[in-house]
């Protein structure tokens, strides 16, 4: 082992120069030395000299600068050469058998010593609101403020997000999850745009290479270090605002790829152990999707992960993590799921992380399928089934009124079995991977071409419409339905029991063109468009009321399921079920239409006050329903809060301004619309 030291981020030799000698700087496996006199601010790098037999799962390469796994932050003010960092000769037709002598250093970036110790935190602690009480709004850093428009001083930057603050306040949400922050090559896609020519990027960030390392690209005052102290200030500014952050890990893969891919740390410093092999170990293992698998029930990764994310939470202050294509974290070291995955485990019931949210995309792409069975006790997950079942009830399937109703009460078919709670189903319509709300209701297929890939990337199950045209139309009644369409999910995602997510921009109906996979698209595709908060005001403001409605009434944050009984001080049931003539359902026969009465006097066992009662419908159908409504409680009328088949304002009345229906009970309910009305005194 050597340690690298030098004075630019460009330097191809180092200042300084260590060799270890393993009788004093090697502790079992452990390799360490102490260097005096390295300031805040020093460049180093690693070296590490071994056997290079591929055909053994090893890799070691001399001429390779490595990164500390640890390092916490990286030179990021140039662009990485990751064909030079390659450990095989590329001009070898053995390809990664032959060993390349090319060094790297000087095309590679630097790790940087940082000192925690000097950012004041004013007193801030990860926030840590309970899950049942957030609303998460799930955005890029860089997409989220890059376009002019934006009106921020630092766009495309921690920074960026600070200065938006005031608007992710004003909309109401509680949670902002944030795409992969951690250190990723910028340039690793070499694919370029056939429509325009121009050089395509990795953009999503789901390529890590160094995990405890926040991005210099998205630091607006250099990448020396001040990404760290941006990143910090980015934490603390959005607490002091009462908004949460959630980290987006990638710990089932790195961007080192498979046995064609750069060696840039783990791969140079122990292949074996780092990362699952084949039989044949000169190969990887996929389940990622991405060319390699992190090992991450080995010991040594173990640590690593419960490292770093002991690091993110304890120095960085963040208030949980979503483990992108989490079902890797519970195979073994020859890739099988294990029944009770250590690291999951350990995860779960880490005493650092108790009050930490952990939540798991519960799938792999080698076909592992958890959604409804994740291990590990106290874990939330990315629901897909309530995707799918609210896209496809919405868009006039036959027979998804069950499957809609019982998805609007916490998906108890998933979660009830194993003693978790409604809110440990994180309930999404749209997120970063796939179409946008507004493209949802735009496009019946993918518009993927931009991408290089011929439009074969992409997921082909989105269950989305066009409404008569693919594309933006001019017609009044092909629009008229979209915005409708967009105003039904909203308000399904919103008024259902479980952990809402929203994917940022949705709020103000934003575009990708049709674009369902956007991972490469770092330009006006992805970036938000900020004119939309002015075109597109009345949806926004309609989903300002909705957030601000779910956050003020209890009943749709309750802390159990529903069970359909009465209790010995009520002689309702906290739930009843509605067709149009209000009477109970035939569930075998139902098509398009669900109404739900909602007790709210036991909507929460856990202290909070008593609520209202509520009446929800939901028309799917192409017919409008005069619908018959049960019976207010004693003394109390109904009030319309929503009809969103009503222009704005009258789509969502705000709190006091509920309109009283007429005491006939009948109400009209138009052809693709939701109406949730309230109980009170008159």
């Amino acid at each position: 082992m050597r340690l690298c030291v030098f004075d630019k981020p460009p330097d191809g030799k180092p200042s300084f120069e260590y060799r270890l000698d393993p009788r004093q700087n090697r502790t079992g496996d452990i390799w360490h030395v102490q260097v005096d006199g390295l300031d805040v601010g020093a460049l180093y790098g690693w070296r590490a000299d071994g056997p290079y037999m591929p055909e053994r799962g090893y890799r070691f390469n001399p001429n390779k600068l490595l990164l500390d796994p640890y390092a916490k932050a990286l030179t990021g003010d140039f662009i990485w050469d990751i064909g030079a960092a390659k450990a095989y000769d590329q001009g070898d037709p053995r390809a990664d058998l032959s060993f390349s002598r090319v060094d790297d250093a000087g095309f590679m970036p630097k790790c940087i010593v940082i000192d925690d110790s000097a950012f004041d935190w004013k007193g801030d602690r990860p926030l840590n609101l309970p899950l049942r009480h957030c609303v998460i709004y799930e955005t890029h850093v860089c997409g989220f403020t890059r376009r002019r428009n934006s009106g921020v001083g630092h766009p495309g930057t921690f920074l960026g997000v600070v200065e938006k603050i005031p608007y992710l306040k004003d909309l109401g949400i509680t949670s902002l999850e944030l795409l992969p922050v951690q250190e990723f090559d910028q340039y690793e896609n070499q694919r370029v745009d056939p429509v325009n020519g121009k050089r395509l990027e990795q953009y999503w960030g789901y390529s890590t290479l160094a995990f405890f390392a926040p991005d210099g690209l998205y630091a607006s005052g250099g990448a020396r270090g001040q990404q760290v102290t941006e990143f910090k200030t980015m934490v603390r500014e959005l607490h002091a605002a009462g908004i949460e952050l959630i980290l987006d890990v990638v710990f089932n893969h790195t961007g080192e790829g498979n046995e064609l891919g750069p060696t840039v740390s783990f791969r140079g410093l122990d292949n074996t152990i780092w990362y699952i092999l084949e039989d044949e170990p000169r190969r990887y293992k996929n389940y990622s999707g991405c060319g390699n698998t992190l090992n991450c029930n080995h010991p040594v990764v173990r640590n690593f992960i419960l490292d770093c994310l002991h690091y993110w939470v304890v120095d960085m202050h963040v208030d949980g993590f979503r483990f992108d294509l989490g079902s890797i974290l519970g195979r073994d070291q020859k890739g099988r799921l294990l029944e009770n995955p250590p690291v999951i485990e350990q995860i779960a019931e880490d005493p650092i992380l108790r009050q930490t949210k952990i939540i798991a995309e519960a799938w792999d792409a080698g076909g592992a399928y958890q959604v409804g069975g994740f291990p590990g006790g106290r874990w939330a997950e990315w629901n897909d089934r309530f995707r799918d079942d609210a896209r496809r009830f919405w868009r006039g399937d036959d027979r998804m009124v069950p499957a809609m109703a019982t998805r609007l009460t916490g998906s108890s078919d998933l979660y009830l079995r194993d003693g978790r709670k409604p809110f440990h189903s994180i309930n999404y319509l749209t997120a970063h991977d796939g179409f946008t709300l507004r493209d949802l209701v735009t496009y019946a297929a993918k518009h993927n071409e931009s991408n290089g890939e011929g439009g074969l990337d992409g997921h082909d199950g989105d269950f989305s419409c066009n409404y008569g045209r693919e594309g933006p139309s001019r017609s009044p009644a092909v629009e008229g339905v979209r915005d409708r369409q967009c105003r039904n999910m909203m308000a399904t995602l919103l008024l259902s029991l479980g952990t809402p997510m929203l994917l940022g921009g949705d709020e103000m109906l934003r575009t990708q063109k049709g674009n369902n996979n956007a991972y490469c698209q770092n330009n006006e595709t992805s970036w938000f468009d900020w004119s939309l908060v002015e075109s597109r005001a009345d949806f926004l403001r309609f989903c300002r009321e909705l957030i601000a409605f779910r956050l003020s009434h209890p009943a749709f944050r309750r802390p159990e399921f529903f069970t359909g009984k009465d209790a010995n001080y009520n002689a309702l049931p906290d739930i009843s079920w509605y067709g149009a003539d209000g009477r109970p359902p035939d569930w075998g026969l139902a098509q398009g239409y669900l109404a739900a009465g909602m007790d709210g006097s036991r909507a929460d066992t856990l202290g909070d006050r008593d609520d209202n009662d509520f009446y929800l419908i939901l028309n799917s159908s192409l017919d409008p329903v005069v619908a018959t409504i049960c019976a207010p409680p004693a003394g109390q009328r109904w009030f319309r809060v929503m009809d969103t088949a009503l222009p704005s304002p009258e789509d969502f009345m705000p709190r006091g301004a509920e309109r009283p229906l007429d005491p006939k009970r009948d109400y009209a309910v138009a052809a693709r619309s939701m109406v949730l009305l309230l109980s009170r005194v008159p």
